[in-house]
């Protein structure tokens, strides 16, 4: 497997890999099933705003998973499908940063913290960055949490459902506000953890070159 290559356990789903394989023998490309996990992550941005219906959760978890789903469908249609192009890389990339910044910032918006939101927006693309900044001075790119992508999502997710139930119980919101709260500093650290993997690694690089 690409070590740049993010490790997904649900690329061996046999329903991904069903829907997937259908979508390689269409017109469909990779870079459209990436382009589509912007649509569903704007969708679940705007159900978040009205957080204050149990509907609108439901539509808000729904958008976040679709968005996932298109983010492991998109690259093995590109791989495993023969579908690469040459601006794939981008398409894998870009789309992400949008969705992310979408729900995120949604969500600080849907619990009167957008500053908070905004934070985790922030802090989320800043962990991306650090991944490719390795990948870039010739390291292979570390996809390590504690907050990457999915547990971000995860997280979120998990965010709504509890701000449903507290819809249903008529209790006051504050699952959702903690769950960004959460994602914000868990993001900061995964900065942190990365900047120290990729110090590491140049070090290691460098003795092995010295011992050459």
């Amino acid at each position: 497997m690409d070590e740049n290559r993010r490790p997904i356990k649900s690329r061996s789903n046999r329903l991904i890999l069903m829907l997937a394989g259908t979508l390689a023998r269409s017109a469909i490309t990779p870079n459209q099933i990436s382009g589509a996990s912007v649509i569903f992550a704007a969708i679940g941005a705007a159900a978040l705003i009205a957080s204050d219906s149990i509907g609108a959760m439901i539509i808000a978890i729904a958008g976040i998973q679709l968005r996932l789903v298109c983010n492991v469908i998109d690259g093995l249609v590109a791989i495993e499908g023969g579908k690469r192009s040459v601006v794939g890389a981008l398409y894998n990339e870009f789309p992400d940063r949008l969705a992310d910044t979408l729900l995120l910032v949604a969500a600080g918006y849907a619990v009167a913290a957008p500053s908070l939101g905004w934070a985790a927006a922030l802090l989320a693309a800043l962990t991306a960055y650090v991944r490719v900044f390795g990948g870039v001075v010739g390291l292979a790119q570390r996809f390590i949490g504690p907050m990457a992508k999915q547990h971000r999502m995860a997280l979120l997710t998990l965010g709504c459902v509890a701000n449903a139930a507290e819809t249903a119980l008529h209790r006051h919101h504050i699952c959702l506000f903690i769950a960004l709260a959460i994602i914000a500093a868990g993001s900061a650290l995964t900065c942190i953890t990365r900047t120290r993997a990729i110090v590491r690694d140049l070090h290691d690089v460098e003795a092995g070159a010295n011992h050459a």
